[in-house]
Order: C-alpha cells, then structure tokens, then sequence
C-alpha cells in the first residue's frame, strides 16, 4: 500500500510545483519577460499568440523542463524601438537559453553598463548570431566573457578597420611584417595585442565562426591561429587577395570546413604547413580567381571531401594529372567553370565521387557512352543542367544505380523518356527534365516503378500522346513536386491532365501553366487530395466555367495563381474560408464579375493581391481599403468606381504597390494631407476619371519608383516639388490638362521613361529638364513647346526613345542629337522644323535595344526550399541552385510607346518596343536632297519624311535597308526616277511616293513591289508602268493596239522631223501676217491700237497689285 500512496504524493507534490513554476506550458517569469522583451521591440506580438509562450513562433522550449532555449528573430523582424543599443538585462531571464538570435536588427551598441558580457550569466549559451548589424570591434569585446559560446557569428558588421579607419594598426602590421624571422613569434605577439578582435582568442570553445562581409584583409588571417578548437570558419565575401598564406592558420588543427568565398584570391600557399590541417574536409573557394594551378595546392589536403570551385577561371582543359589529386573527393562543384566534353571522359578518375555539379560549364556535344561519367558507380548526385548537351540519353547511365538527384534541364537532349535509361533508375528522388527537346509520354508511365521520387520537373518539352488503356496507372510514388508547364503536343491531339495525379496526397507544389487543356474545368479534387499543398499554379491552362472550390478549407495554400484563364461567375463567397493562409493571390485575365468579396481584406497572411484584367464592379470593400498584410495590390482594368479619396487613403500608406488603372474612380486626389508614406514603389491611377491638380502630398512620397497618373482629368502646373521624388524611375502625366513649363531637376538620376505627352505644355526647353543619364524615353508630344530643339538632349547617353512631334519646335535639325549612339525611336513630326536633312543622321545605329520596361523588385516564394531541405541532397546544400523557382516581379510596369507608321498610330511594348527602330520627321519645312548615306541605316524599320520640300532623286542606297517595313516619301518635290534597285527591300509593306515629280517607268512587280497599287504613286503624271493605266509607250491605255496599225499609231516620234516642221511652220504664219498689216492699212492701225491698250491695262493692274501685295512668299 505504501507503493501507491507515495506515487500519489509525489504525483501531488510535481503537480504543485508545476503549477508554481509555469502555467499554460511556459514559465510565468519567462512568458512575463516575453512580454516585458515586446514593449521594446517592434513587428513581433507574442501575446496574439496564445497563452504557451513555448508556441509562439519565434520561441522554442526544452520539451522536459519547459524553458525557453532560443530566440530567434527570422530576417530582422525582431527589431530595437527608438534606439539601436542593446540591453542586455531583457534576456537574462531565460537562464537555460542555448540560441539567441539578433542578426540584422541595426545594432551599434549596448546600453551603459549592459555590455555583452553579460551574457556570460546565460551559463547555456552556445549559439550567438550577431550578423547584419552595426557592432565594431571594441563594442564586441566583451563577448570574450561568454566561455560558454560554441557557435557566433558576426558577419556584416563594422569589425576591420577600413583604408582610411584606424591606419595605426594596420601600419604597425606592415612595419613588423619586414622584421626578420629571427624575431617571427615575437612580431607576432606584438601584432595580436594591437590586432582587431584579438578577444577571440579567449573564446576556447568556440567551434564556428562566421566572419562573412567584415571587410577582412590577408594580413588578419594570422589572429585567428589561436582558436584551436575551431571546427567551421567563414570568411566569404571580404577583402581577401592575392595569395593565401595557411600558415598563419597553422593551430586550427581541428578545421573541417573552411569558406573562403567570394574574395578576389588566386592562390593558396602552404609553404609546408598546410598539413597542419589534416581534418579539413571541405572547402569553398566559389568565386575567385584561381586556376587550374589550384588542383596542386589542395594536393596536401588527404580528408578533403567536398570541394568548391564555382565561379573561378579554370579552362576547360584539366588533364588527369591534375584531377588525380582530388582522388578523395566526395563532392565535386564546378558550376560556371567553362569544361571541355572530354572532362565527362576522364571524370572517372575519381572513383570516390558521390556529388557532382557542372551547371552552366558550356559543354557542347554528347554524353559518353562507354567511359567516364557512367562509371561513376557511387554518384549519388548530378547536375548537368544548363549546358548544351544533345542527343539521345546515354544509355550506359543505367550503371548510376546509387543516383537520387539528376538534373539534365536546359540542354538539347532528345528522344522518347520511355525508351532512355532513366525509366531504370528507380533510386531517383530528384529528376528535372525541364526545357529540353524530349519527348514525353502524357501518361509519365514510365516512372511508375520510382518509388522514390519526390521532385518531377518536365517544363518546356514534348508531351507524348498515349492509347487511353495506359492513361490509368497507380503509381508508386508520391510527389512533393510537380511541374509540366509550357509543354507543346502533337498536332490534332489534346492535352490532358496526368492521370496519376489523381492518387497523389502529399503534393506541395504544382505548376501547370501555359499548357493549353482545352478547356478544362478548375481541378478542385487536386486541392481535396492533397491537404499539404502549399503552391499552386495554372496560369493559362484553358480553365473554363465557374470556379469550384473544395468542400474542405486548405489551410496550408500559401500560393494560387490561376490567372490568364476563362474563369467567369462570381468569386465564390466561401474562398477566404477555404484558404485563410493565403500570401498570395493571382486571378487576373479572367471573366470574374460582379464585386470583391470584402473577406479578401480578413486574410491576414495575404501580402500580394492580383484581380486585374476582369469585369468586376463596385467599390473598394472597406475590409480590403483597411488590410493590415498587404504589400501589391492590383485592381487595374476593371469597372470599379468611386471617389477616388478615400479609396486610396489608407492603401497609399500601408501598401508597396497600387495599381488601379483602367477604372471609373472619379473626384480630385489633391486635398487630402495622408500621414508619412515610406513604403509605396508604384502608384497608377491611369486611365480614370480624377480631376484636380496634382496632389501635393505626393511629392513628399521619396519612396516612388513608378507613378503613372495618365489618361485623366489633371490640369495645374508640374511644380518644382516634383524633383523631390529621386528615387522615380518611370513617370507618365501624359493625356492630361496640365499647363505651364516643366522644372528643371537635376537630382531625378534615376529617371528611365519620362512621358508628358498631350497636355498643354509651353515654353522653349533651353534649359536642361532631365540630365539623368539613365533617361532611355522622352516624350512630350503633342503639347505647344516653342524655339529650337535644344543641344542638351546630346548628353543623355542611354536615350533610346526620342519623341517631340506636335509642338512647335522650328530651326535646323540639331546635328548634336547625331552623337545619341543609343537612340532607336525619333519621332519630330508636325513642327516647323527647315534646312536640310543633316548626313549625321546617317551615323545612327539604330540598335534594337531593351526599352520595354522598368523592373523595381519583386517577390520570390520558396518554391522548393522545404522540400529540398528535408530530402538532405549535398548538391542544394553546397549551392542552393534548383532548376525551377516562382518569382512575381510585382512591381513591374510595362513600357508603351505610341508612333506613327504604316499609315496609322499604334501603340508599341515589350518585345516589338524593343525591336523597333524609325525615325519621322513629316509635315516640317526641310527642304535639300536626301543624302545617299541614308542608305546606311541598315537596321531601321520605318523611315517617314513625307509633306517636307524635298528635292533631287530618291537614293538607289535605299535597297540596302534590308529590315525596312515602311518608307514614305510623299507629298515633296521629289525628282527623277524610282530607282529599280528598291525591290530588294523585301520587308517593305507600306510604301508611298505620291504626290512628287517623279518621271519614268516604275520598278518591276517583284518581291513587295508586286502588292502596291495606284495610290502608292499617285500625284506623279509622269510616271508609267503597271500598276499606273498609262504606258511607257505613249498611249493612254494599257489595250495592245492592232496589228496592223501599231506602227503607224505608236511608233516613236522622229523629233528632228518634228522639229523641222514646226519651224517652217511658224515662219510662214509670221511672214503671212506682216504681208496681211503691210497691205491693209486699217487693219495695221487696228491692231497698234489693240497691243497699245492691252499695254496699259496690263501696267496699271500690275502696279495695283504690287501695292496690295508687297512681298511675295510661296505659300506651302
């Protein structure tokens, strides 16, 4: 009986104290610090959390005693209110915390009297992130204290001395280094007692540390010889040059990694003492600058297993000499190293690999068959991705029966999957085929025996039609990872849906995207089976009808994007329930109607909102005016409506992008004083009803990359205020009432697209309006701008797009905008431009160039880290690199260019923007020929200078204009014939010279000239040939004439007969008609009188009218 009643006491007795000691699962004096910590910290409330302190998210307990062992701040968001000190009494309360973690909160300091020491009464604390801070040297001090520490990291903090920062220490250093080797081991210890961070040295069980961007040089290297315990040390991205002396590391005999990289070494030198590291097993040298030399180097390394050596200048010819002395090495990483073919030969060589990596080595031709990389029979791991390798799939792969991880994507393999090796290599976990030009059987069949496989990535290829019998499998495996976008089909068959995933239920992320379905209802089965689904994406898969939703809520849907689809109806009521975890939403390009659903605005988690391209009416719900979470929010295209303010009140404060363009908001933005907007990139209101004047609180919004405030009601001035925006890259006011002239801001550096377009505009531009040397378009057409063209324009050097028409710019044609190397679009139409065509213009390139758009950031989700992570692959670890993620540049604005050509005004971007190169400079006063050299613009597409006063011939160089798509030379006072040569212009679709002086016959009807009519050549009498009604021979009529009369109706007219006859007959009417005077007295008096009279009736209207009209001036 006593066996009992003691358990039941002692049972009492635990339970007691536990109840003094925690409650709800936490400590109560931890959980109360927990929530004492909140009041001096920001963007983190644990008491929204839950009573468990040990539950909330940036806090992880002891699963015995219930005590917090770490805090971790994830990306900064645990950040220091009002001041950067730290103060380290907050922590001290959790006396069994192991981790603490402060990287990137803008630390500079600690409190008086709460240095770091302190922390050196945590008598657990073992790991110690500090990074992306502002701490230095000495405030760091302290942390020699904590002997505890296994683990710091103090990477990106001010911990070196720069070039200019403490030059004592480094001036000492140079001048002991020339002391003699006598007297070595003394400089030495001279050198660490003046030394940054020669505190370390007391940290005797530290095992890693991270130095990563300090701006360490060589020469510091030496002060970390004292921290034998090391087993990890980090100096990636620093100051590190030249060579490397390892000796100055001679003590860490316990090293196993060393990370090196991203510094700007060539080489290592041991000088026989680089033994000393004989349990370093892995080394990072990514991103330097050695050669092939380096192999030899590593020669005295026995245990290295992992090697990296991405990003380095190797060449391609490493013989075997060289890849002998890496005989151990497990992990192999050559990504970005350009390699011969014949390396997948000799790879053989090193028997011992289980990791290989040559990503983006530039291999070209095929795999080996019989040797080399197939008898690798312990390769685990390969990436062949991003070369140019071709053929079919060597079959001697099939010997890689240990393979978990292939990648073969971005290559030019070809042939069926079902008939490569590949279906036998049922180890696979990982297999990306991605963007190849294989075949692909719709069923995937042929991996139903990989049970295994968690990754399958079959993007971009051939998708193989099957009998439907094999259509219906049961596959063995089950994915996380699926992706088949952009896949094509054989003609006349229709793309469907893989059956097998119907009987996956652990998928996490899908993408269908671009592949054309046939119209196929929303997959909602695919959301019931797989509860864990994080992403999925079906952009433009032909989704029809309403949207369907599940009958269960997904509460791990982070991602949904079925956008560029045929989804109408109503959004469904339910969707929020159904996905409450939702970080984004894309359903853009659809048919939705009718409002937004308020709930939107509840999904606390929903940082980017894409509803744009659809039919949806309504205002703004409140709920969504007043979200918390978002950070991208598109509305554009729509028929939303409503007064502008408040719509945008609070969105403009909290969000990062707004877009709501191509809507009927209507009321004025201007008189309303929101509080300080830091965050907002993109503001569009194009294409909408506001009226007003331009609101003034905006040009205190620095933030601004985009603002597009086009297609209004806008009238007022452009106010100097507007160069307090340095930060804007694209701004568009075009379409609008604005007046007035245009400040002068040469602060706006950044500036890429200025569009001021069709407003009212005045004033001349003598002086410099933008000078940014990233300007790539400037429009203001269409507005009354007076005076020359002025000479500044020149120094924009990235000026690609020029466009001035419309206004009424006069004077010569600037030969300074001749030096615009850059410049593809101009556009000085309908002005009153005069003098001659300059020959500079001939010296244009008129390159393609990349104008289509302006990129200010985006949003990138992990698609694959989780996954990746858990399945514990070398080759993700030692380079993060995958074949396929999902990025949204969010804030990305589109580019669009209107210019007139082929007889109308269309409207360019994207790519086309990018390809188009023209110049029109119609409808101005230029008169002069048309220089020969215009020949030379081989890459310009359309060329306008019609209604000018041009003369002389139209140039036969113009047959060298191979790309030109339009030439129109109408409306001058062109001469002379039209060159046959012009038919070589076989891009030519539009083309007229109406309306000149030409003469002659026209050119043949071949290549583009065979689709011209009249119209083409109207306004010119002396031009003949088909497609004209007039002959070359003579006649009116194209009818052949009979035979019989032909030559003596159109023979040719001897002109010296004709000649001949005309004079005889000319001298007889004159003799006659003296003789007629000379006998008649009558009529001779009569006829003096006649030429008399008419004589003074001429005189007097000529003096008449030379008083009415004083000058005289051609009028054009």
């Amino acid at each position: 009986m006593m066996g009992p009643t003691w358990l039941r006491l002692l049972l009492i007795s635990v339970l007691a104290l536990e109840g003094a000691v925690w409650s709800d699962g936490c400590w109560d004096e931890e959980r109360v610090a927990l929530l004492q910590l909140q009041q001096f910290l920001t963007d983190i409330e644990y008491s929204r959390e839950g009573p468990d302190c040990c539950e909330w998210k940036w806090v992880e307990c002891n699963i015995t005693t219930r005590r917090v062992t770490q805090l971790s701040s994830l990306w900064g968001h645990l950040k220091i209110k009002d001041s950067n000190l730290f103060n380290v009494s907050m922590f001290l309360p959790f006396e069994e915390l192991r981790s603490l973690d402060l990287y990137g909160n803008n630390l500079v300091g600690y409190v008086d009297n709460e240095g770091f020491g302190k922390l050196s009464k945590l008598r657990h604390l073992e790991i110690l992130d500090l990074s992306n801070n502002r701490l230095n040297d000495s405030t760091l001090s302290s942390l020699s204290k904590i002997s505890t520490l296994k683990s710091l990291n103090l990477g990106a903090n001010d911990l070196f001395p720069g070039s200019n920062h403490n030059n004592g220490k480094i001036l000492i250093y140079y001048l002991i280094s020339l002391i003699s080797s006598v007297v070595n081991h003394l400089c030495i210890f001279i050198l660490i007692l003046v030394a940054p961070l020669e505190w370390l040295s007391k940290l005797g069980s530290l095992e890693s540390l991270d130095l990563t961007a300090t701006n360490m040089k060589n020469n510091f290297l030496l002060h970390l010889g004292g921290l034998s315990s090391l087993t990890t040390l980090i100096l990636q991205q620093n100051d590190l040059e030249g060579t490397i002396h390892l000796q100055d590391l001679y003590n860490l005999t316990n090293l196993k990694k060393l990370d090196l990289s991203y510094n700007r070494i060539e080489s290592i030198h041991g000088n026989g003492r680089q033994l000393s590291l004989i349990n370093l097993e892995e080394i990072d040298l990514t991103s330097n600058l050695f050669n092939n030399s380096i192999m030899e180097k590593l020669s005295g390394f026995s245990n290295l297993r992992t090697l990296n050596m991405r990003l380095n200048r190797l060449n391609g010819l490493v013989d075997l000499k060289e890849l002998h002395v890496l005989s151990n090495v497990e992990n192999l990483i050559l990504d970005y190293t350009p390699l011969d073919i014949n390396f997948l030969q000799s790879i053989s060589i090193l028997p011992s690999l289980k990791t290989l990596s040559l990503f983006g080595c530039a291999l070209v031709g095929i795999l080996p068959t019989h040797q080399g990389l197939c008898y690798l029979n312990n390769l685990e791991e390969l990436s062949l991705n991003g070369n140019a390798l071709g053929g079919a799939v060597a079959p001697c792969l099939d010997n890689l029966t240990s393979l978990r991880y292939l990648d073969i994507s971005n290559n030019h393999f070809t042939g069926n999957i079902a008939s490569t090796p590949l279906v036998n290599l049922t180890t696979l976990q990982f297999l990306s085929l991605s963007n190849n030009q294989l075949q692909v059987p719709m069923s995937f069949r042929s991996f139903a025996n990989h049970s295994n496989l968690k990754v399958l990535l079959a993007d971009q290829n051939n998708m193989v039609a099957e009998p439907t019998a094999f259509q219906t499998w049961w596959p063995k495996f089950q994915l996380k990872i699926f992706s088949m976008s952009n896949c094509m089909i054989e003609e006349h068959e229709n793309l469907q849906l893989p059956n097998f995933l119907y009987f996956q239920h652990d998928l996490r992320d899908v993408d269908l995207s671009y592949c054309d379905f046939g119209g196929i209802r929303f997959p909602h089965w695919l959301l019931e089976n797989n509860t864990r689904l994080e992403q999925l994406y079906m952009i433009d898969t032909s989704i029809v009808g309403p949207l369907f939703l599940p009958s269960h809520p997904s509460f791990n849907l982070k991602v949904f994007d079925i956008s560029n689809n045929k989804v109408h109806h109503d959004i469904p009521r339910n969707f929020c329930s159904l996905f409450p975890h939702l970080e984004g939403l894309f359903m853009s390009k659809n048919d939705f109607k009718t409002d937004i659903p308020p709930c939107l605005g509840g999904l606390r988690r929903l940082q980017m909102l894409d509803l744009s391209h659809n039919d949806l009416s309504g205002e703004i719900p409140e709920e969504l005016r007043m979200s918390s979470s978002l950070a991208n929010l598109l509305l554009s295209n729509n028929s939303l409506s409503g007064k502008i303010i408040p719509t945008v009140y609070h969105l403009i404060i909290l969000l990062e992008e707004l877009g709501l363009d191509g809507n009927k908001f209507e009321g004025e933005i201007s008189y309303f004083s929101p509080i300080s907007i830091k965050n907002l990139q993109v503001l569009d209101v194009s294409d909408n009803e506001i009226s007003g004047e331009l609101p003034t609180w905006l040009w205190d919004t620095i933030s601004l990359k985009i603002l597009d405030f086009s297609k209004n009601n806008f009238e007022g001035p452009i106010t100097m205020q507007l160069c307090n925006l340095i930060n804007l890259e694209f701004l568009d006011l075009s379409s609008n009432h604005l007046s007035g002239t245009i400040p002068s801001c040469s602060n706006l550096q950044r500036m890429r697209h200025l569009h001021l377009a069709n407003n009212r505009l005045s004033g001349t531009l003598s002086n410099a309006i933008f000078t940014s040397s990233s300007l790539v378009t400037f429009d203001l057409s269409g507005n009354n701008f007076t005076g020359r063209i002025p000479n500044w324009i020149s120094t924009l050097p990235n000026l690609s797009v020029l466009l001035l028409k419309e206004n009424q710019f006069d004077g010569e044609f600037p030969l300074q905008l001749c030096k615009l190397q850059s410049l593809s679009i101009l556009d000085f139409s309908r002005n009153k431009l005069s003098g001659h065509l300059p020959s500079c213009l001939s010296n244009l390139t008129l390159k393609p160039s990349e104008k289509s758009y302006v990129d200010s950031g985006g949003y990138v989700f992990d698609f694959f880290d989780d996954v990746m992570v858990d399945m514990g692959l070398t080759i993700y670890n030692l380079t993060g690199l995958v074949s396929v993620y999902r990025g949204y540049p969010f804030t990305y604005h589109e580019e669009e260019v209107p210019f007139s050509t082929k007889g109308a005004t269309y409207t360019y971007k994207g790519n086309i923007l990018d390809l188009l190169s023209a110049i029109d400079l119609s409808c101005n006063q230029l008169t002069g020929i048309i220089l020969p050299g215009f020949g030379n613009l081989s890459e310009i597409r359309g060329l306008n200078l019609s209604h000018n006063n041009l003369t002389g011939p139209i140039p036969s160089t113009f047959s060298k204009l191979k790309q030109i798509e339009s030439l129109d030379l109408s409306y001058n006072n062109l001469s002379g014939r039209i060159p046959s040569e012009l038919t070589e212009m076989t891009a030519l679709e539009v083309f007229s010279v109406a309306h000149n002086n030409l003469s002659g016959p026209l050119p043949d009807r071949e290549n583009q000239f065979g689709t011209f009519d009249e119209s083409n050549y109207e306004g010119n009498p002396l031009l003949c040939g088909p497609p004209l009604n007039k002959s070359c021979n003579g006649g009116d009529s194209p009818t052949a004439p009979n035979a019989t009369s032909s030559e003596e109706e159109h023979g040719h007219i001897d002109m010296v007969d004709f000649f001949i006859s005309f004079a005889t007959s000319y001298a007889i009417i004159f003799l006659t008609t003296i003789l007629v005077l000379h006998i008649n007295p009558y009529w001779r008096r009569a006829c003096f009188y006649f030429i008399e009279d008419r004589s003074i009736v001429c005189y007097f209207f000529i003096v008449d009218s030379l008083r009415q009209l004083p000058c005289f001036r051609r009028n054009i």
